[in-house]
């Protein structure tokens, strides 16, 4: 039985080939291309069963926010990656996004066809060598000259830490309030401080960049020693 799907990507060229290649297979593509900017709302409003969605940049910072906005808004919709050879990180970032699986443009049809199957399964879907070369770099980690992790961390006070920490959890300004025992007009003004500092327009966008960035990971043993309270 064919899957109902999107291709989106800014390329159309390519977006509607991969879709005919694909309705050829018997799938039912619901559309073919759409701006980067427009990705997460189309998706969300046609709700397939799987998505491709297509990126030329995977290392760059909040490229992966459109999988976030679905996932949040249709979390039964599995988003495939499709983009360029990435690096290890920018698979991590692709999964800590809520991606089902990462595939590479140049990937054969088959090959696409063998994701879209596993994603809509509920498995992940990545080419074994990819997935090598990420376990590659976790076990044997190459010093970083720019963390940028460790950079944003030292930007931000112990309270900060905490209020994003809890941001990162799904925590709104109430929460945020009762569970830190302050004001919530304080607790409004320590997450505005932590969007400034960390330059994102957005709570989810604060919580897409610390999982990225590996900041959430440091922030639990540097939580009592990341700066001066403010």
């Amino acid at each position: 039985m064919g899957v109902r799907l999107m291709v989106v990507d800014d390329h159309r060229l390519l977006a509607e080939a991969l879709a005919s290649a694909l309705k050829l297979r018997g799938h039912r593509v619901l559309a073919a291309a759409a701006p980067a900017a427009g990705a997460a709302e189309l998706v969300i409003a046609r709700a397939p069963e799987v998505c491709l969605l297509g990126t030329a940049t995977p290392a760059e910072p909040g490229i992966f926010d459109p999988v976030v906005k679905i996932k949040r808004e249709r979390p039964q919709v599995a988003v495939l990656v499709l983009g360029p050879v990435p690096s290890p990180r920018g698979i991590a970032a692709a999964f800590a996004a809520g991606a089902s699986g990462y595939v590479r443009h140049d990937e054969r049809i088959e090959g696409v066809e063998r994701a879209i199957m596993k994603a809509r399964a509920g498995e992940a879907a990545v080419a074994p060598q990819l997935l090598q070369g990420a376990f590659s770099e976790l076990l044997n980690p190459v010093a970083q000259p720019d963390d940028e992790g460790q950079r944003l961390l030292q930007m931000l006070t112990p309270r900060e830490v905490e209020v994003l920490v809890r941001v990162a959890d799904g925590e709104d300004t109430r929460l945020i309030a009762a569970g830190m025992g302050i004001a919530p007009s304080t607790a409004r003004t320590h997450v505005q401080r932590v969007l400034m500092k960390l330059g994102v327009g957005s709570r989810l966008e604060a919580a897409a960049l610390a999982a990225r960035t590996g900041l959430l990971d440091r922030a639990g043993p540097l939580n009592n020693s990341a700066g001066p309270e403010a």
